[in-house]
């Protein structure tokens, strides 16, 4: 579950780790208020959607504004308010359909000395959360790994413990900091590894972290993301989704207890199983095609729940043909036919249907298949299966 900046910067403000005084706005006028109550002569007016690459992104209807703007009067900011409200932006990370602006977060402008980054994942070769930091702030961090690799420093920390004290001064005095700024860093840098372990957090990426011209590190971003299984445990946070910025079939799925995330392609896959689920797509890849969706029933799903998978497969207007890969252990072959020849009674099937089954009823699943009468292409392995679905649409 991703979070706007705003309310990742909620969170650490409440966590103890420094940021701007900020104010959240939905209309020009809000944002024109905004810049005033701050109370400077510089403000910031930063678009927010679940994207990063905000600053250099640009709108549609207006190629000129930037997704995140310096003002200086309340007037400026209104008439930039006005630009990106209701516009679509597009950043390196939307894709060119890019995503609609509905709120914006007026942020204090800042005396700035230095810009660094800060990143903290879970590293699976590690066995634990690990605080990655780089002099490099205000860049892709992918950039500055593929061109300045040795600007990236990395520390484990230990989930229970934190991020202790030494560590947090062996990063600062790799980046050089000195005085004021380590003595912040000794007390920002545990705080937000602290945060990200107490909230089930999946990634938190600040960049840039500033250095202030008086030596305090302060979040100038915050891109903030938890694990979904883990949100049972954060009713608080499940407060702070917008759904508006989730893929609907995407919501609607994860509501029906499915594993679905939508794909650029035109081949519809239901699978029973994530690693068969991508050595599906591998091989429809291999076979010239693109899988439209990323589908995985798992093993233990329902009649009904099988029949609103290929209704969210078949709602999206650019599947053109759907490839069933089932083999069955948990899930039976038989109840996933009666399944698909219920779709084919509620939904119906105008695209081709190649169906591979495999496992437990397996037998009677096929004939079930051959007594519906249904125009179903049958396959008798993954490979056999994935090559017809792929010239199924040349047909």
């Amino acid at each position: 579950m991703k979070i706007h900046e705003y309310q990742g910067k909620q969170l650490f403000r409440a966590a103890g780790v420094a940021v701007p005084e900020g104010i959240v706005a939905k209309t020009p006028d809000e944002v024109a208020e905004a810049f005033e109550k701050l109370g400077g002569s510089l403000a910031v007016v930063k678009s927010q959607i679940h994207a990063g690459g905000r600053g250099k992104g640009t709108f549609l209807e207006e190629p000129e504004q930037r997704g995140v703007v310096l003002v200086r009067s309340a007037d400026e900011a209104r008439q930039n308010a006005e630009r990106m409200l209701g516009n679509t932006l597009v950043t390196i990370q939307t894709g060119p359909e890019g995503k609609q602006v509905n709120t914006l977060f007026v942020e204090q402008g800042l005396d700035i000395a230095r810009e660094l980054y800060l990143g903290i994942v879970v590293d699976r070769e590690v066995g634990g959360p690990v605080l990655i930091m780089s002099s490099e702030g205000g860049m892709e961090i992918e950039v500055v790994a593929e061109e300045s690799p040795e600007k990236i420093l990395s520390e484990p920390f230990d989930a229970v413990a934190g991020l202790y004290p030494y560590q947090a001064r062996k990063l600062a005095y790799a980046l050089g900091l000195d005085g004021p700024a380590i003595r912040s860093a000794e007390k920002f840098l545990p705080r937000i590894c602290r945060l990200f372990v107490d909230s089930d957090c999946s990634m938190t990426e600040i960049n840039p972290l500033i250095v202030t011209s008086d030596g305090q590190l302060v979040a100038l971003d915050a891109k903030v993301s938890f694990d979904d299984n883990a949100m049972f445990r954060h009713k608080d946070l499940l407060e702070l989704r917008d759904l508006s910025e989730e893929d609907p079939s995407e919501v609607r799925a994860a509501d029906t207890g499915l594993s679905y995330v939508k794909l650029d392609g035109n081949i519809g896959c239901l699978v029973n199983g994530a690693g068969l689920a991508m050595s599906t797509m591998d091989l429809i890849k291999l076979h010239g095609g693109e899988p439209a969706n990323f589908l995985d029933v798992g093993g233990g799903a329902s009649e009904e729940q099988v029949t609103e998978a290929f209704r969210i497969i078949l709602a999206d207007s650019n599947v053109k043909a759907v490839l069933v890969n089932i083999f069955g252990g948990i899930m039976r072959c038989d109840v996933i036919v009666a399944a698909l020849l219920n779709a084919y009674e509620k939904v119906g099937f105008n695209v081709p249907l190649v169906v591979r089954l495999e496992g437990t009823n397996v037998e009677k699943a096929r004939e079930m298949l051959e007594a519906s009468g249904r125009d179903i292409i049958t396959a008798t392995d993954l490979t056999d299966a994935a090559d017809k679905v792929v010239r199924s649409l040349k047909a």
